[in-house]
């Protein structure tokens, strides 16, 4: 079976920083991708930023672009989000998901596997 776990969110100050962890099952983190996505409260949910650790290829939204990393470490498992410049729209939860990176748009992979999610909260 399939599991993500999601960590690191918490309370931020505007213009702050913090990074997510994403722990998968060793099962697929090779062959897969896992993306981060979020939701505001009243929101939908929205995708942020991918890697497909298939090939290391990176996607991202506008909206993070230049203040959001993503990388993978393979001997952890672990994939995470580096979060710079956070502003009080990026208040949301985040989830973790896993995908077979198929496909010209990766927002609209198959997201098969989701973590339970993880608050940020940014204030003003």
């Amino acid at each position: 079976e399939v599991q993500l776990q999601a960590s690191g969110g918490g309370l931020v100050q505007a213009g702050g920083s913090l990074r997510l962890s994403c722990e998968a099952s060793g099962s697929i983190f090779d062959e897969w991708a896992i993306g981060w996505f979020r939701q505001a409260p009243g929101k939908e949910r929205e995708a942020v930023q991918c890697i497909s650790n298939r090939d290391g290829s990176t996607y991202y939204t506008e909206l993070v672009k230049g203040r959001f990393t993503i990388s993978s470490d393979s001997a952890k498992n672990t994939v995470y989000l580096q979060m710079n410049s956070l502003n009080v729209e990026d208040t949301a939860v985040y989830y973790c998901a896993a995908a077979l990176p198929v496909g010209s748009n990766w927002y609209e992979w198959l997201w098969d596997y989701w973590g339970q999610g993880t608050l940020v909260t940014v204030s003003s």
